[in-house]
C-alpha cells in the first residue's frame, strides 16, 4: 500500500559567485561554476580545516591564469620544459560529464 505524503525538500536555487557576487545561473543551461576546495587532514598547518570557494567562469579562468603563470614561474629555470597549455584541465569534451577525452 501506498501512503503518499508531502514533504519539503531544500534544493539550491542559485550559486553567487564567491570572488565577484555574480550568478553563477546560465539562462536555459542552469548553474555553471566551478569549485575549488580543500580539506586538510592529519599533520598538515590547517588540519581539520575545510575550504570550498564557488567560482563563475570568467573568475575560475582568471584563478587558473593566476595559477599557471606561478608554475611558470617555479619552472622557469629548470632543466624540464612544462607545458601548461593544459594546465588543471583533465577532460575535454565532456559534455556528459562521463569522462569526455581525456588531456592526460
Amino acid at each position: 500500500m501506498k501512503i503518499p505524503a508531502m514533504e519539503q525538500t531544500e534544493s539550491i536555487h542559485d550559486v553567487l559567485c564567491d570572488v565577484c557576487g555574480e550568478s553563477t545561473r546560465v539562462e536555459g543551461y542552469g548553474l555553471q561554476f566551478g569549485t575549488l576546495h580543500a580539506s586538510w587532514g592529519y599533520g598538515s598547518t590547517h588540519d581539520g580545516e575545510r575550504y570550498e570557494v564557488h567560482l563563475c567562469e570568467p573568475c575560475f579562468f582568471r584563478t587558473i591564469s593566476g595559477l599557471r603563470r606561478e608554475c611558470m614561474v617555479n619552472f622557469m629555470f629548470s632543466e624540464e620544459d612544462k607545458d601548461l597549455s593544459d594546465f588543471g584541465r583533465v577532460a575535454r569534451d565532456d559534455f556528459f560529464n562521463d569522462g569526455g577525452t581525456s588531456t592526460s
